[in-house]
């Protein structure tokens, strides 16, 4: 099952260490076979707010997601970031094939004892 890495991060202003980062990432996540999904594009906010930017980084899995974030060569890049962007970031896992939204909302209603 897939899983992603995504940030929103809040805007910052240029700085070589962030520029370094973004040409270092790529090699750190690439051998647990991540991929840029979404990098910072322009987004258009349909409920609430939404300042900043969003990144989502697809992996193959969990555990590669974690593995990638764990990881000697990304820890050794982060601080290139984080001393200049704020922002919440999260691995989560994607859905199966076999996902059934349904089969949840039921799950949910007789949780509830709604029929």
């Amino acid at each position: 099952m897939s899983a992603y890495a995504i940030a929103h991060l809040q805007e910052a202003a240029p700085h070589p260490e962030i520029a370094e980062y973004i040409a270092r990432i790529t090699d750190t996540f690439e051998p647990y076979g991540g991929r840029f999904l979404v990098h910072g594009a322009a987004h258009e906010v349909k409920e609430g707010t939404w300042p900043g930017h969003i990144v989502v980084i697809g992996f193959p899995s969990f555990d590669r997601a974690r593995a990638w974030w764990d990881s000697d060569a990304y820890q050794a890049i982060a601080p290139l970031r984080s001393r200049h962007i704020d922002g919440d970031i999260i691995l989560v896992p994607g859905v199966g094939e076999d996902y059934d939204a349904n089969a949840t909302a039921r799950t949910m209603l007789e949780a509830l004892d709604v029929r």
